[in-house]
């Protein structure tokens, strides 16, 4: 049989007689368990409901009363004798009374009239939240509407896509970050000259370049590609349309040209000075020219024969404009047109089409001791005149010829103006292109320029596009910023970058 030790001590044990006790006191025997519950406390430890709610409302009695340290130490006494299920149940009964998610509870009304309140970063950190925050802020077209506002963005009310004006917004944001950190602009180049360029002017995605090889061409800025090509004489200014090309030129002439044949249909002779600037309108059959004669000529367009001369400049006439009024005074009403013949210190303001041997309307200048030079760029749009000086950009109301705004600009003597808008204005010097916020008067952004060619006359530089100067949309930041002549006779352009 196999060996078992413990069946073989439990034999011997059997055998043997009992083992004495230990000497000492006879123990006690054991008592049954005779405890009761309290009353009102079940036998498995509950209380019942009854003496439950008399003692719940004894101790919220007693709890009200004490200090609030008091009370922060009976809860800390509480939270130390709680189980995980106590933990928990409070854990989420506090993040209910605490964290009220506002924009959940409020009917929408009053939560986008909250949002109103708050700026642009803030309102894109709240979309961050949860998903129905992001969607409640998202479709606030108001408050979106506004923040567009505020970085000079363009609003169009009859867009009704809630979710459009945030999208806009992030896209203003980019464009605006971009603008500050160099990124919003890239440029090319247009070669094919062999000599001076000394005139440029843009219209709808195409520049026209005159230049001293006797020739003109008509470039796509977008392709680069030269789309005419004519022979003219030495071009000072230049003006096109889809038909026709305008120049004047340093041998005293303006001549009219046909883009398809490349033909001189027109030669305008009178001026006995180099033309620094000309302008037409074929609804007038009208073209006006200011020459280093001092003389402003105006023309008969389709048979190039003189109508007028006016004589009141003293100086070289740099710049003429040919525009219909929008605004209605003692000396004109909206309709007619105007014209603005600019020298080195005053901008006339004369009438087209009333008479032959017309007066001079207004004239206005910056100081009238001659004292203080005009810049070779007027800006007029039938409500405003703009020009700078070396003292800053100035602004007259057509209406009443006051000057209504005056914006010292910093360094004032080194820059100068190409086109100024509603939000922005366009700014450059010797080394930098400059867009300036009107609202603030503070440049928010620049961009490098290469030593090009500069011109007294203003001629051998214009802006492009400027319908963004009144206000960024999403659409108008696009096509060309910029162009200038360069010394090795190419044009170098600044575009806005595409997909910005």
């Amino acid at each position: 049989r196999q060996f078992r030790p413990w069946q073989t001590w439990t034999c011997r044990r059997s055998r043997s007689a009992p083992a004495a006790r230990p000497p000492g006191p006879a123990p006690r025997p054991r008592q049954r368990c005779t405890h009761r519950p309290a009353p009102g406390i079940l036998s498995h430890g509950h209380m019942e409901r009854k003496d439950f709610n008399t003692w719940l409302e004894s101790l919220s009695s007693t709890f009200i009363t004490l200090t609030d340290s008091q009370k922060n130490e009976s809860l800390d006494h509480l939270i130390s004798l709680s189980g995980a299920v106590q933990l928990r149940h409070l854990s989420n009964n506090l993040e209910t009374l605490l964290k009220r998610d506002f924009l959940k509870l409020l009917p929408l009304e009053l939560s986008f009239y909250l949002l109103k309140w708050l700026d642009p970063p803030t309102l894109l950190n709240c979309c961050l939240v949860c998903k129905q925050w992001n969607k409640v802020i998202s479709v606030c077209t108001e408050v979106w509407q506004e923040a567009c506002r505020s970085l000079g963005w363009q609003i169009d009310d009859t867009i009704e896509d809630t979710l459009h004006w945030k999208k806009i917004y992030l896209k203003a944001v980019r464009r605006i970050k971009q603008l500050q950190d160099k990124e919003a602009f890239e440029t090319s180049s247009l070669i094919g000259h062999s000599a001076r360029v000394y005139a440029l002017y843009y219209k709808d995605g195409l520049l026209c370049t005159g230049s001293d090889d006797l020739s003109a061409k008509l470039w796509d800025v977008c392709t680069g590609q030269c789309i005419y090509g004519i022979q003219t004489h030495t071009c000072a200014a230049v003006k096109f349309d889809e038909q026709k090309l305008v120049t004047g030129s340093f041998d005293n002439t303006i001549a009219c040209w046909d883009w398809s044949s490349g033909a001189k249909t027109h030669n305008f002779r009178g001026h006995t000075g180099a033309v620094f600037s000309v302008d037409y309108s074929d609804e007038l059959d009208t073209l006006v020219s200011g020459s280093a004669d001092f003389t402003v000529k105006v023309w008969s367009l389709s048979t190039g024969i003189c109508l007028n001369t006016l004589t009141e400049h003293t100086e070289w006439v740099t710049k003429v404009v040919l525009q219909v009024s929008h605004v209605e005074s003692v000396m004109h009403k909206p309709g007619d047109y105007i014209l603005l013949s600019a020298d080195k210190y005053e901008i006339k303001v004369w009438p087209i089409g009333r008479e032959v041997n017309c007066k001079c309307l207004k004239t206005l200048a910056v100081s009238n001791d001659r004292s203080i030079c005009l810049q070779p760029r007027v800006q007029f749009d039938g409500k405003h005149i703009v020009c700078a000086s070396d003292l800053g950009l100035y602004q007259w109301d057509f209406a009443s010829y006051d000057i209504i705004r005056v914006i010292r600009t910093p360094d004032s003597t080194n820059l100068s103006l190409l086109s100024l808008g509603e939000v922005f204005a366009l700014l450059f010097d010797s080394r930098y292109l400059y867009i300036m916020d009107l609202r603030t008067e503070r440049v928010v952004g620049r961009w490098p320029l290469p030593a090009y060619r500069k011109s007294k006359r203003g001629s051998s530089f214009l802006a492009g596009e400027t319908a963004w100067l009144s206000g960024l949309n999403g659409k108008n930041d696009s096509g060309l910023v910029f162009a200038t002549s360069m010394p090795d006779h190419s044009i170098h352009l600044v575009l806005w970058r595409e997909n910005g």
